[in-house]
């Protein structure tokens, strides 16, 4: 019987991709999250600190000061979010991160949706809200979160991708038989991104699925397929 595409099993979050290919993601509790959120409200505590030393001489510096206290609290979640792999530096410690629903990584829209929930997470008082939502969804989400289509998980598997990544042989680039359309390139190019998750069984059968695209099948149809995701991402 197949699994659903969003189970969870052994605690554990089961997503199918667009290509077929199972991912695993262990989804982060109240208690992780409570910390890296808490380091990540020291470390702004104490750039708040340095810029009042800087900055609050003068009247122009306040200005200055109350700009960049908006910027910085709502700024740096996003920005950590959309450039360094859905961390935060209390993620990164911590080993967590946010991700898509879909398990790719967030985007602007996404990252800033799920923040500025942060003020709905908040009420009444203390993240109650925000709290008892990750007590009763499956997936430990926030408001935020199911707002946004986030989810907050271990980093264990995009670790074990980057180990794999490091052993990768490069490949060079071919042209495809004919145009793909973007849904189609980014499918290939995810699932690429995506090997080191799947068994060389598994990787054969999606090689041997994508016969009509490269003529043939197995490790030969899956060489041809890397030639082509990597003429994509040129």
């Amino acid at each position: 019987m197949p699994i659903p595409a969003d189970s969870v099993i052994d605690g554990r979050l089961a997503l199918t991709t667009p290509e077929g290919v199972r991912l695993l993601l262990t989804p982060a509790g109240p208690t992780t999250r409570a910390w890296a959120w808490l380091i990540d409200f020291l470390l702004w505590l104490f750039a708040v600190w340095l810029m009042a030393i800087v900055l609050l001489g003068s009247k122009l510096g306040q200005g200055v000061y109350l700009m960049l206290l908006f910027l910085s609290y709502w700024g740096y979640p996003i920005i950590c979010e959309v450039y360094f792999g859905g961390r935060t530096l209390g993620k990164r410690i911590l080993g967590i991160e946010v991700v898509r629903a879909d398990g790719l990584p967030v985007g602007w829209r996404e990252s800033a949706l799920r923040n500025l929930m942060l003020v709905a997470d908040f009420l009444p008082a203390m993240y109650f809200a925000g709290l008892l939502s990750m007590l009763y969804d499956g997936r430990s989400r926030r408001l935020g979160d199911i707002v946004a289509g986030t989810q907050v998980v271990y980093t264990e598997q995009r670790q074990e991708r980057g180990k794999a990544a490091t052993t990768r042989v490069d490949v060079a680039p071919l042209a495809a038989p004919y145009p793909l359309t973007p849904e189609q390139q980014r499918t290939l190019v995810d699932l690429f991104e995506r090997e080191s998750r799947l068994s060389p069984e598994r990787l054969e059968e999606l090689g041997s699925l994508a016969e009509p695209l490269t003529g043939l099948t197995g490790e030969a149809s899956l060489r041809r397929l890397r030639g082509i995701a990597a003429g994509l991402t040129e």
